[in-house]
């Protein structure tokens, strides 16, 4: 959400590897803060659903596990490396619905089949596949085979389509008919420590300064295998990972980075309009889920789950968290709910109003703060 930014959704995917998205409409917001602040070239709702549609992004359960988005050239590899450990945290679950390794390799064969030459097929449409066969139709029987098939590399997200209420929903595509390099074979030990050090190199230079505990609870693997990954990444790339001590923890971060950030000053500051910045983020924001140790920077805490039913998403001034807010829709109108922690200033109250502003022009439609 600050310079440099990257030039279309993929562009974003691709430099921060796995971006989390189970509220679809808030993570297209995602891409999009980080494409471009300028309103002649910002990335639209629209584009970023086309990048889903075409399959230069997929959409799936990957890492801790949840819903992520991940660049198609980088699902293959990670979901190889990600595969036998997201199976071993759902062995209860598996257990629990009575998926074993013979029912799940022939829901899979029917999963397989239904969505086999580009025939994308919704939940629905795949419930009644199974159902037909025999197996789970609904319930967590039916969410468990869907994810076991995901995790296999049997499914992965297709284009999404709209329902007649107009809400977009998604589908379901065979996985090697949209992921060029599948790569779900068991790794060798050299291709496992190969792609931890993908990982490592990808995620500290995304998302860095960064501690190994933030990485790991990301990533959904252990801080043996993150301390693995970053000694495998200075020989994949020499010298691109540097690391600083901050308050008595250890964070790495890319290396033309470290100096910068023990001096005070960025590589390539922003200029100082003396304008309050005001961003509304989604609760799952990179900005909140990429760390887990370090995360007491942000100010507040995130994801928050009200029980009064109000915003859950955030509001960060100046980069502190600092309210919620929440979208909705009324006669072709989205009104933004922003509930501040404490009351804006006349220039926050403008700076909030132009970010309401901008979050219209990204879903294509008038706007009302409220």
């Amino acid at each position: 959400m600050r310079a440099p930014y990257a030039g279309r959704p993929g562009d974003v995917v691709r430099n921060l590897l796995a971006v989390q998205s189970q509220e679809f409409p808030y993570a297209r917001w995602t891409l999009a803060q980080r494409s471009s602040t300028s309103a002649s070239s910002m990335v639209t709702a629209a584009e970023v659903e086309q990048a889903v549609a075409d399959g230069t992004i997929l959409r799936t359960h990957i890492l801790r596990p949840t819903w992520h988005f991940v660049h198609r050239d980088d699902l293959g590899w990670l979901m190889a490396l990600s595969a036998d450990r997201l199976h071993q945290g759902n062995k209860g679950m598996y257990r629990q619905t009575g998926i074993d390794e013979d029912s799940a390799a022939k829901s899979g064969r029917i999963l397989a089949a239904a969505v086999a030459d580009g025939a994308h097929k919704t939940r629905e449409e795949l419930a009644e596949a199974l159902g037909q066969s025999g197996f789970p139709s609904k319930g967590l029987g039916f969410i468990y085979h869907l994810m076991h098939a995901e995790i296999s590399g049997v499914l992965v997200s297709g284009s999404p389509v709209r329902s007649a209420g107009g809400a977009l929903k998604q589908t379901y595509a065979l996985f090697d008919e949209r992921v060029p390099d599948p790569a779900l074979l068991p790794l060798t030990h050299e291709g496992r420590e190969q792609a931890l050090g993908r990982l490592a190199l990808r995620y500290f230079t995304s998302r860095g300064p960064a501690t190994v505990k933030d990485c790991a609870a990301w990533s959904g693997l252990t801080m043996k295998d993150i301390k693995r990954g970053i000694d495998v990444a200075g020989d994949i790339s020499p010298g691109s990972l540097g690391s600083v001590q901050i308050d008595g923890l250890g964070f790495y971060l890319a290396s033309e980075e470290v100096e910068a950030l023990r001096s005070g000053v960025h590589p390539s500051p922003v200029k100082d309009s003396g304008v309050p910045r005001m961003d509304l983020i989604q609760c799952y924001d990179e900005y909140v889920m990429g760390y887990s140790q370090s995360r007491h920077f942000l100010g507040g805490t995130a994801p928050y789950f009200p029980e009064d039913n109000g915003p859950m998403h955030v509001v960060l001034l100046d980069g502190r968290l600092a309210g919620w807010w929440r979208h909705g829709f009324s006669g072709g109108t989205c009104e933004v709910d922003v509930r501040m922690n404490q009351p804006p200033t006349a220039e926050e109250q403008a700076a909030l109003q132009s970010e309401v502003d901008r979050y219209g022009r990204f879903l294509g439609m008038e706007t009302k703060l409220v």
